[in-house]
């Protein structure tokens, strides 16, 4: 028997899940918990907000766990969820606060517990990222940062996978442009060499 993949895990704790298993929701959250709050958090520079829009995913996820749909991924589904929830708290604010970065300043370093990105970035990368428009963001978070295939970001956006595509190269272009003269300053880039080679490919 080959080993398990990660949305055969996500179908076992599911289907236990289903049937009231309390100790298969704790395991459910403790795998998803820091993924959500790396995204959510960096979409709502807040980790008060953040942690509360995790926390009613989760309730979400247990309230509506007989209608999830096994021929779909539990990880899309519950990025939906949280997404959804992200947006309503913004428009509850009534008004956008992407651009501002002095709210992040502080918390870079809390919102990036389970990013995949080596350690020691500098924080010019988290507040570049912190700085694209939110359609570019959310993108290359959730395909660079949470690394989940291009077709899975398209479901959780549902957006085309070419506008997908457009978006996470678009974010790339941006970081670099926004990075590389802060970078040379520093005498840190190397070879023409920027982000690491995991968000470039």
């Amino acid at each position: 028997m080959g080993k398990q993949t990660e949305k055969d895990i996500d179908y076992g704790l599911m289907r236990s899940i289903q049937n009231g298993d309390m100790v298969a929701f704790n395991k459910m959250v403790d795998r998803y918990k820091g993924r959500l709050m790396n995204v959510i958090g960096r979409m709502l520079s807040s980790k008060e907000e953040a942690e509360d829009v995790v926390q009613e995913t989760f309730v979400r996820v247990y309230q509506h766990r007989q209608s999830f749909n096994f021929k779909h991924c539990f990880s899309t589904w519950i990025y939906t969820i949280a997404l959804n929830l992200a947006r309503n708290e913004l428009r509850r604010r009534k008004k956008f606060k992407f651009y501002d970065i002095t709210e992040m300043q502080g918390h870079e370093a809390e919102f990036a517990v389970d990013a995949k990105v080596p350690t020691g970035l500098p924080q010019a990368l988290t507040k570049a990222i912190n700085e694209l428009p939110e359609k570019y963001r959310t993108a290359f978070l959730l395909r660079d940062i949470q690394e989940l295939p291009y077709d899975e970001v398209a479901k959780v956006l549902a957006v085309p996978l070419g506008t997908v595509k457009s978006r996470v190269n678009r974010a790339r272009v941006i970081l670099r442009d926004k990075l590389k003269p802060r970078m040379e300053e520093h005498n840190a880039l190397s070879k023409g060499t920027l982000l690491p080679v995991s968000l470039l490919s």
